[in-house]
């Protein structure tokens, strides 16, 4: 997905701002495996998936648990680092070769103060962001397993093709075995 596509989604931008915007992104290409962002470290990047498939995971007793998955034209926001300048919760892993645009966190900070139209544009990113948590987060506490599983497959239908099924079940909060139930039950 295109740069000026992806921000035009969030929240359409006069031509001249979108161009403006899109001078100060960076694109690159990293391989399946890279940890883009690493929990307790401050970071400085913010990104957008052109395309390609990703993860947030934390570490729990030893264990890693996924709990979002980005895919083609999604934020990658260190929060913390965004809002507070403070040190990431979570860790950001590449499962796939991806492409990715990137601009420093400061740079956009900067872009906001100088154009009301980028502050807006800004705000609307964050609103979203905040509103896709409170989904997942509901939606982990509200539902039955079966019932987040159809509903991750709504969201993201290509991701049993592209994820790994650890990935899959520790996301939906269950077991391995437990997806292979549910998926059994519903074919």
């Amino acid at each position: 997905m295109e740069l000026n596509n992806i921000i035009n989604n969030i929240c359409p931008l006069s031509a001249d701002i979108n161009k403006l915007m899109c001078q100060h992104f960076e694109h690159l290409d990293l391989q399946k495996g890279t940890i883009i962002l690493s929990a307790d470290k401050t970071e400085k990047h913010l990104y957008f998936v052109k395309n390609g498939l990703v993860r947030a995971f934390t570490d729990f007793e030893g264990q890693e648990v996924t709990f979002w998955f980005g895919t083609e034209g999604q934020p990658i926001i260190p929060m913390n680092s965004y809002v507070y300048n403070k040190k990431n919760y979570e860790n950001i892993e590449l499962l796939e070769d991806c492409s990715l645009y990137k601009i420093e966190i400061i740079k956009l900070q900067k872009l906001y103060k100088e154009y009301k139209e980028i502050a807006n544009w800004g705000r609307i990113l964050a609103e979203k962001e905040l509103v896709a948590t409170e989904r997942r987060l509901i939606t982990r506490i509200s539902m039955q397993a079966k019932d987040r599983y159809l509903e991750l497959l709504a969201q993201h239908p290509n991701l049993l093709q592209r994820a790994a099924l650890r990935h899959i079940a520790s996301y939906l909060g269950i077991t391995q075995v437990s997806l292979s139930r549910i998926r059994a039950q519903i074919k």
